[in-house]
Formats: C-alpha cells, sequence, structure tokens
C-alpha cells in the first residue's frame, strides 16, 4: 500500500472524524482489545512531566491521552488537547467536564499550523494522529518549533510488527477483521475502517520515523515498541541551542 492510493485530503479526513466521533472511543477500546490504554499509560510513564510549564497533545481526538497526563499531574499542570476535527474537540471537552479534568483546555487547531508561540511546552505529544497529518512533516516541525528548549516531543504511532508469524496474523486482523467490524458498528461513509489499516502500512516507522524527527531538529530521538511492535512510541529532544 503507498501513501499515493490513500486520499488525505484535509476536508476528507476532518468529515471523516466527524462521522465516527459518537462510536470513536469505543471502537478504539474494542478494536484493541482494550491495549490502547496501556499504550497511553506507558507514554506517561516513559515521557513524564518534569516541571509546572504547559504540555500540549496535538491530534488529541477525544482526549484520551490529555487525560492520561492530567492523571499524572493530579491536575498541577495546564494540558492543551488540539484537534481539527470540532466533533471530536466537542466530546473531548465533554469527556473532560465528567472526570473533573479542569487543567485541561480543548480547542480547535489544525497540527500543520499551531497557534501558539514558539518554545512554549515541556512536552507536546500526538497519539495515533500523526499520519492522518496531511502533512506529517509539517505537523513535526510545528510540534518541535511549540516545545520549548530541553523538552521533549513525543510521537505514539500503530506500527508494523516485524515477527514472521505475528506480523502475518497482525496484517490479516488489520486488513480484514478490523475494517469489517469497523464499519459494521459505525457505517462510515468514508470507510474510515478501509483507511486506517491502509495509512498503518504505508506510514514510516521505527528508524524511519526517527529519521524524520531529526530532520526537524529533535535530538536523543529514540523508539519503544510496544506489545510485539503494534505501536510504538518515538521520544525526541528540543536541542537546547534552538
Amino acid at each position: 500500500m503507498t501513501e499515493a492510493v490513500i486520499d488525505k485530503r484535509e476536508s476528507r479526513i476532518r468529515r471523516m472524524f466527524a462521522e465516527i466521533a459518537p462510536w470513536y472511543d469505543v471502537l478504539n477500546h474494542l478494536l484493541s482489545l482494550n491495549i490502547d490504554r496501556y499504550w497511553r499509560w506507558q507514554t506517561v510513564r516513559l515521557v513524564p512531566p518534569i516541571s509546572a510549564d504547559p504540555i500540549l497533545d496535538v491530534c488529541t481526538g477525544t482526549g484520551d491521552l490529555a487525560l492520561a497526563y492530567h492523571r499524572a499531574c493530579r491536575g498541577k499542570v495546564s494540558i492543551i488537547g488540539a484537534d481539527f476535527c470540532h466533533p471530536m474537540v466537542e466530546r473531548g471537552k465533554k469527556k473532560a467536564k465528567r472526570r473533573r479534568a479542569d487543567a485541561i483546555t480543548f480547542l480547535d487547531a489544525d497540527a500543520q499550523q499551531l497557534p501558539f508561540p514558539n518554545d512554549t511546552f515541556q512536552i507536546t505529544t500526538v497519539a495515533f494522529g500523526l499520519r492522518n497529518v496531511g502533512d506529517p512533516d509539517r505537523g513535526l516541525a510545528e510540534m518541535a518549533r511549540v516545545t520549548r528548549p530541553g523538552g521533549r516531543v513525543a510521537v505514539l504511532e500503530f506500527s508494523r510488527p516485524r515477527h514472521w508469524l505475528f506480523g502475518r496474523f497482525y496484517r490479516f486482523y488489520l486488513r480484514h477483521l478490523l475494517p469489517r467490524i469497523g464499519e459494521f458498528c459505525a457505517h462510515s461513509s468514508h470507510r474510515a475502517y478501509e483507511y486506517l489499516p491502509a495509512s498503518v502500512m504505508e506510514f514510516p516507522d521505527f528508524e524511519a520515523l526517527c529519521d524524520r524527527m531529526r530532520n526537524h531538529g529533535l535530538i536523543d530521538v529514540k523508539y519503544h515498541p510496544f506489545t510485539f511492535g503494534i505501536a510504538t512510541l518515538y521520544v525526541g529532544r528540543k536541542n537546547n541551542r534552538h
């Protein structure tokens, strides 16, 4: 599967996520067998807050990673959850209100043009959203720009397991089972759950994505595979000289 056959027009991606927003959380947990909660917990554990400076979560969706950081900070650090899909933002606001997560602010913002000054956040994160950005390199550049010198950029993203047997099983699940389950539940006219496996299969992972992060001035870039490489956390630090 190549990027050329995947329709990543911003208008289509926005409409697609707006359409599946009511089922987004349920299907995320169902289709990952609830392991996505563990991946986010690991992200917070490996990239913990180290100061009172704010945290930014881009492509926040309904705010699961922002909420994970809120719990870790015990509500003492300001967190912004930004997404360019308004229905997702609204659901994030309601979820945060139910959980009394007053330190989180949700707003509409495009990852490719973030409305924040340079050098603002101690941590800038994105979970399962970078591959959906029209120009992922522009998204990475913006994430690096708004992160303070010495701060960290963390990308949690699906990847492709390399083990020959597990990799085959995963690809079968991704290409054949997941789309059927997702479309049966969500009835997406934009075939969201066919787009998902296609986007995972074509997106760079492991060292390839580390190189992309280094190209945007991040240093000490490392990756941490989770669950046999189904998901991977990439972490880079912004050079103090920037």
